[in-house]
């Protein structure tokens, strides 16, 4: 990371008269979203001791962040110098979420993009596979749909721009990449990512009330291949509602 990429002093963006977004650095690095967790956390904290209000509402993203409020009953100004202030002073905070190994079919059915990405870049779809199970991959927010992640890590080999044209329908649960970000489609939409594989297990479910969206900010993933029966089989469970996504859960020793 470049001296350039980290902001030396983070720098604060009005967005319309109701949010101050608050950004750290120019990239998607992970020095850079350790200052947005730890900024997260020092809001946080002072919502809690009172020295922050509370009702303001506080939205994390890659390399900044951003905090709504109701401009009828704050002080646009007073927050501003505030939210400077508290950023000036906060650290950075590694993400320590949970870590989930997540089957994905691999297969040209699920993969409509995978043959030519392993083209361009002289690569076997094999070894794309593999650079896709071997990667382990930090979900640094969520957005664009319910449950939607956005995950950083991929390397470097696998970088491709968006499609030209964006697709108008994406399969729900579908794997992709775009730049050096992956991401995964809880539900069905237009979207112009790479399509590179399909997990069968529901990325969001509004049934799991304490937790509808499987992955969280500071969660890390694996994804693990699985052939075409075993893709079916936790298909299956899914829509029985007998599999439990604890079962997702890796372990750290071995995992």
């Amino acid at each position: 990371m470049t001296a350039q990429t980290l902001h030396p002093r983070p720098r604060l963006l009005p967005l319309g008269d109701s949010a101050w977004t608050v950004e750290f650095g120019d990239d998607i690095a992970p020095e850079i979203h350790a200052r947005v967790l730890g900024f997260a956390a020092a809001l946080a904290a002072a919502q809690q001791d009172g020295t922050l209000a509370r009702e303001l509402e506080c939205v994390p993203a890659f390399r900044s962040l951003t905090v709504h409020f109701d401009p009828a009953r704050v002080d646009h100004a007073a927050l501003a110098e505030r939210l400077l202030a508290i950023a000036g002073d906060s650290g950075s905070l590694q993400a320590s979420g949970a870590a989930w190994r997540i089957p994905v079919c691999f297969d040209a059915e699920f993969a409509p993009d995978l043959a030519a990405v392993a083209e361009s870049k002289g690569l076997t779809p094999d070894a794309v596979v593999r650079l896709m199970t071997e990667t382990e991959f930090t979900v640094y927010m969520l957005g664009f749909l319910p449950g939607f992640p956005y995950l950083g890590g991929l390397p470097a080999a696998l970088d491709m721009p968006r499609l030209a044209t964006p697709r108008k329908v994406v399969p729900a649960r579908s794997i992709a990449i775009a730049g050096r970000t992956c991401a995964a489609y809880p539900w069905q939409s237009p979207g112009g990512w790479r399509l590179m594989g399909r997990t069968p297990v529901h990325l969001f479910d509004p049934a799991r009330s304490a937790r509808p969206a499987l992955l969280a900010p500071g969660d890390r993933v694996r994804w693990q291949a699985v052939d075409r029966d075993a893709y079916a089989a936790i298909e299956a469970r899914c829509a029985r509602g007998d599999f439990d996504p604890d079962e997702l859960r890796a372990r750290e020793a071995g995992a």
